[in-house]
């Protein structure tokens, strides 16, 4: 059996997952980081736009729309700390699209806000963008 660590999942407004994990995987304001059992301890911020995944250790892996928080990983495990989040099977991928068609990053952080949170919601759900 391939070696586990603990992961929370949670957002402002409920928790998402908890479990354990093979690995982590999310996009910090410092780049791209995978996290596996006995990574070292660290705090990152999460970059706004991207994906959390979570190679669940006995199920399929949970993808999930971040849309801002951190992430810290200690010797008890990971944590995900977001300020929204949304698991994949729950975003409507038309409507993030819409979203998208929608948002003009040049009108300011509110538009750069809502441009980023349609494109997590594409990407967790598996589309191109």
């Amino acid at each position: 059996m391939a070696a586990t660590m603990h992961v929370e999942l949670v957002s402002v407004e409920r928790a998402l997952w908890s479990g354990e994990a093979t690995a982590v995987y999310a996009r910090t304001t410092e780049g791209e980081i995978g996290v596996l059992p006995g990574h070292t301890p660290l705090l990152g911020a999460l970059e706004s736009g991207w994906v959390v995944r979570i190679e669940r250790a006995d199920g399929p892996e949970l993808r999930v729309a971040v849309h801002g928080g951190f992430l810290s990983v200690r010797q008890e495990g990971v944590s995900v700390l977001a300020e929204m989040a949304e698991a994949a099977e729950d975003i409507d991928t038309a409507r993030a699209r819409a979203a998208l068609d929608r948002a003009d990053p040049d009108t300011g952080p509110e538009g750069v806000a809502a441009r980023n949170r349609a494109l997590a919601r594409l990407r967790a759900a598996g589309e191109s963008v």
